[in-house]
């Protein structure tokens, strides 16, 4: 699948079968992710994967609109340094993991990170230093379901040349 068709096909996946994802998939997302653009190389970013099941179940019992992780096999934690531009780098990671997951035959879901309530209750779940930011949570797993496209809105609607 090329980058084109993975972005215009890509669906967010809330209900996935309980196939595991193998470790060779997670690390190519990973890759995908710490591939990202990032302002001045800072790469921010940290990532942590997490398999175990009671784990997932207290991130999803947290997550506002993401009840769902408890049900994918893998959830990616998407974290990133405080620097300058911490949101746009994770954000950049967040969006190349999601399109690589989808281009492996995976499904994923962007569940809301930073200035969240529960942001600083999923740091210390996952030992993670009070410095970094939690930019997403990334259920990921085979679908179970295949969900509809939304409407979007007309590329005439949205593009504006030399002025807005």
């Amino acid at each position: 699948m090329d980058a084109i068709e993975a972005i215009t096909t890509r669906r967010s996946v809330r209900q996935f079968s309980q196939k595991p994802v193998p470790d060779e998939l997670i690390y190519k997302l990973i890759d995908a992710g710490r591939l990202a653009p990032t302002a001045n190389n800072v790469q921010p970013w940290e990532f942590v994967v997490v398999t175990n099941k009671e784990t997932r179940e207290k991130i999803a019992s947290l997550a506002n609109y993401g009840s769902f992780i408890a049900g994918a096999p893998v959830c990616i934690a998407v974290f990133c340094k405080d620097t300058k531009y911490y949101l746009e780098d994770g954000c950049a990671a967040t969006e190349n993991i999601l399109i690589a997951a989808h281009s492996l035959g995976l499904g994923s879901c962007w569940v809301a990170g930073d200035k969240k309530p529960y942001c600083n209750e999923i740091k210390e779940i996952l030992t993670v230093p009070p410095s970094y930011k939690l930019i997403s949570l990334l259920p990921i797993g085979y679908p179970q379901e295949t969900p509809t496209a939304h409407d979007k809105r007309e590329i005439n609607e949205v593009m504006h040349k030399e002025k807005f």
